[in-house]
């Protein structure tokens, strides 16, 4: 084991992630708003109260997923790979948003069409 303690490992996963999460939703918003300008003006046609509580709780839902990313930092901050990973972790955060554009765009695709 490493000489990290998990509360350190924790603070440090907070301090890492938490700025990031503005960008992964900003990311996440920019395409929603994208791919809903490019499907106008069906899009509109389709939008109504009930469109913008489902993207409410997908935005939830999408956070809630993000928050997988404390499991696995924190177990590798507390490993013997604790060097190597604070080095290579932002390819946990490119990997996650990637798959979090793709559900995001298959979603908005079938919401929006």
């Amino acid at each position: 084991m490493s000489d990290v303690t998990a509360r350190e490992a924790l603070s440090q996963a907070i301090r890492y992630w938490e700025p990031r999460r503005l960008v992964f939703n900003a990311l996440l918003l920019l395409e929603v708003a994208v791919l809903f300008t490019a499907k106008l003006p069906i899009s509109r046609a389709h939008f109504s109260i009930d469109l913008a509580l489902f993207l409410f709780v997908l935005a939830v839902l999408a956070n809630v997923a993000y928050c997988a990313a404390y499991i696995v930092d924190i177990l590798a901050q507390l490993s013997t790979f604790r060097i190597p990973w604070l080095r290579l972790r932002w390819a946990l955060f490119l990997i996650g948003v990637a798959f979090a554009g793709t559900l995001t765009y298959f979603f908005s695709s079938g919401l929006f069409a």
